[in-house]
Order: C-alpha cells, then sequence, then structure tokens
C-alpha cells in the first residue's frame, strides 16, 4: 500500500516539477497567454512528461495493474480543475492537462504493463 502511495506520488510530482521547469525556464505564466508556438511546445513536453510519470508509477509500485495509472490520471485532472476554477487568467495548460496530459499518463503504465506482463 506504501509503496503504491508513493508510486502516485513520485509520478505527479515528475508532471508537476517538469512543468515548473518548462515554464520558469521560458518566462511564461502558466495562467497567462501564451504563442501557439509555446502551447505547441507544451503539448509535446507535457505529454513525454506525463507518459514517463505513468511509467514511473508502475516502475515504483511493481503490481502490473493499470488500476495506479487510472488514479495518477484522475490525481492530474482534479488538480487542473481545481486550478481552471480558480483561474481568472487563460486557462489553455488546465486544458492540457485535462485532456491531453492524464490520459497520456495513463498510456505510459499501459505501455509498461504490456511490455512486462507475460
Amino acid at each position: 500500500m506504501f509503496r503504491n502511495i508513493l508510486a502516485i506520488i513520485t509520478g505527479y510530482t515528475l508532471f508537476v516539477v517538469s512543468s515548473l521547469i518548462l515554464f520558469k525556464v521560458a518566462g511564461v505564466d502558466p495562467h497567462g497567454r501564451a504563442s501557439i508556438n509555446f502551447q505547441m511546445l507544451t503539448v509535446i513536453y507535457g505529454a513525454i512528461f506525463s507518459f514517463l510519470s505513468g511509467l514511473v508509477v508502475q516502475l515504483i509500485a511493481k503490481i502490473k495493474q493499470i488500476v495506479l495509472n487510472y488514479i495518477l490520471a484522475l490525481v492530474i485532472a482534479g488538480f487542473a480543475i481545481l486550478s481552471l476554477l480558480k483561474t481568472d487568467g487563460a486557462y489553455w495548460s488546465q486544458l492540457l492537462a485535462i485532456i491531453i496530459f492524464a490520459p497520456v499518463s495513463f498510456w505510459g503504465g499501459l505501455f509498461y504493463v504490456a511490455r512486462h506482463t507475460k
């Protein structure tokens, strides 16, 4: 049980920290306007790190069941929804998290389970 909780926290932390780094390095406010080019970069960058976060959940949990990735996807989407409800600015980054990054984190876990289940 502890390993499962640690896996979800670590997967989510990887996703969040990678996002914070992107916005900090680029000098872009995630709740502000951004160019379409930066938004497309965010889609690619965020998809890579959300996929990796799904893999990390499986690597840590070692249960080869996809249920933890459902939980990770719900956590990512849930925090994005909370942020969406609280923001007064642009909400493109939250929508990306809900529509793209949460499902991709699930696919990262699914990929791992498919490759390691015999």
